[in-house]
């Protein structure tokens, strides 16, 4: 459903995942990091639901 949708801006995805802005970015680059959604020219955000997959996903793989 699209009005579940929350938007991230950078400061809350860092503090969620504990990455600091140039992992953020170099993960987006490797295409291990879901991609930011550019609403302005100076802004950026992420679907939260996204990043919270992200992170399951990352638990996952560490327990194997």
């Amino acid at each position: 459903n699209n009005l579940q949708h929350k938007l991230l801006r950078l400061p809350e995805v860092k503090s969620t995942t504990g990455l600091s802005k140039s992992s953020i970015y170099a993960r987006i680059s490797e295409g291990t990091f879901p991609k930011q959604i550019p609403l302005g020219t100076r802004l950026v955000v992420w679907v939260e639901s996204d990043i919270q997959k992200w992170i399951s996903e990352q638990i996952s793989t560490a327990k194997g």
